[in-house]
């Protein structure tokens, strides 16, 4: 699916659907290649999320789109158990979540395949990918295969 074929028309848009612009376009191409991206800042080092044209750490304009591995670690979340806007009215509950990404950012996501009572700080996740209204892809999470197998050997 090319970049044009993205274009969010105002009838498919919901309280969901992102704004895709120029600078954000690498971001939303590569998470509808199932890839996740961040920016890295060649002064400093350090990545950061959400996508900025400056280092958020050391304010330098150098700063690159960088693939990351998709692993995160869950820092806090909140079940969300009513929302009026399409399309959360029909998801809920859900679960709206800070990850720390392996690279060292956080970012604010979407937990899926997990039970609430499964939960827990510092556990292991992995990027999944979801379309939204009008095609856009967005990132969210869910238990790393690696946790999943391990909890379903044990009986947990």
């Amino acid at each position: 699916m090319s970049s044009a074929d993205r274009t969010v028309s105002l009838s498919h848009r919901t309280a969901a659907t992102p704004d895709v612009d120029d600078f954000t376009r690498p971001w939303w191409d590569a998470a509808a290649e199932g890839r996740l991206l961040v920016r890295r800042c060649g002064a400093c080092g350090r990545a950061h999320h959400y996508p900025r044209e400056f280092c958020p750490h050391c304010w330098s304009d150098d700063v690159a789109w960088e693939p990351v591995s998709g692993r995160a670690t869950l820092y806090t979340w909140s079940v969300v158990h009513r929302n009026d806007l399409p399309p959360f009215d029909a998801r809920t509950p859900y679960t709206a979540a800070v990850v720390d990404l392996a690279e060292g950012p956080r970012m604010m996501t979407e937990i899926v395949e997990c039970a609430e009572a499964d939960l827990r700080i510092g556990m292991e996740l992995e990027v999944a990918f979801r379309e939204e209204g009008g095609g856009v892809v967005v990132p969210v999470f869910r238990p790393a295969a690696e946790v999943s197998r391990r909890a379903r050997s044990s009986g947990a």
